[in-house]
């Protein structure tokens, strides 16, 4: 029979993420998460079987605070507007997972037009947003995305590494030029590559 669960699942992810949270990625191990939880390391591993499914279950964790963010910004007059500012949001109020989620070296380099349906989960709702306020097609949405997301990731960065600091007022006048100004190159041209 197997030992009993000194904690469960809920809980080691909940410490586990507390550390990423603070710390960072690297910062997790099997002893600090014991420590954390005011125990040896081994109760951990009644329930996953090793650090990699705790490392993936602090991702999916992150991901899951990550989208209450981008449901709020669809909630916006705007929405596309309203996720990239929730977005940026995210990587001030959690700069650790923010650079988790979004600033982890990848494996292979995706194409940039492959990138946001990889990372965003929202991504074909997102995209819809765009054509239903802006009127345009899913080509032009698309477009606009994803000079939209280069954009407000480059914000997001410097906020996430600390490197910049914008106040809301900044960072909405600057989503707002952008996008107005890449919104109108692409309704006068049809194209914008």
């Amino acid at each position: 029979m197997p030992p009993k669960a000194k904690f469960t699942k809920t809980e080691i992810i909940e410490a586990a993420t507390e550390i990423v949270r603070n710390k960072g990625l690297e910062a997790l191990t099997s002893r600090a998460l014991g420590i954390l939880l005011g125990s040896s390391a081994r109760p951990i591993f009644t329930v996953f079987q090793n650090m990699d499914e705790v490392q993936q279950a602090v991702i999916d964790s992150a991901k899951a605070l990550y989208k209450k963010y981008v449901d709020k910004g669809l909630t916006h007059e705007h929405p596309f507007k309203g996720v990239g500012m929730q977005y940026i949001l995210f990587s001030v109020n959690e700069p650790k997972l923010f650079q988790l989620l979004f600033m982890t070296e990848q494996r292979q380099i995706p194409e940039l037009s492959g990138i946001l349906p990889l990372i965003e989960e929202s991504y074909e709702e997102i995209l819809l947003s765009i054509q239903d306020d802006y009127g345009i097609s899913r080509l032009l949405a698309e477009k606009l995305y994803r000079h939209l997301w280069v954009y407000t990731h480059g914000i997001a960065t410097l906020c996430a590494t600390k490197m910049c600091y914008f106040t809301d007022t900044e960072i909405n006048t600057m989503l707002t030029e952008v996008c107005t100004s890449i919104l109108k190159n692409i309704k006068e041209h049809k194209s914008y590559d």
